[in-house]
């Protein structure tokens, strides 16, 4: 009986493998150095000759009235 189920165990490993498939190729870069968009840094991009975060860029598109530097009247559409 141990034999029967050793061999039923080396049979389920043998046919298990031949199945898996090979692994992907990993892209390697060129260089070890990721570039950001404008030297900004993730998250950011450069506006204006200065560095702004995406978010801030979203909100200020949302904003329907300025008074003077801040936002008087939001719109969600």
């Amino acid at each position: 009986m141990i034999k029967l189920i050793a061999v039923a165990g080396f049979a389920l490993a043998v046919a298990t493998s031949a199945q898996a498939m090979t692994p992907a190729l990993i892209h390697q870069p060129e260089t070890m150095i990721t570039q950001v968009a404008w030297g900004c840094g993730p998250g950011r991009t450069m506006v204006r000759g200065r560095c702004v975060s995406r978010a801030a860029i979203r909100q200020q598109r949302r904003c329907l009235r300025w008074t003077g530097r801040t936002c008087a009247r939001w719109g969600w559409w």
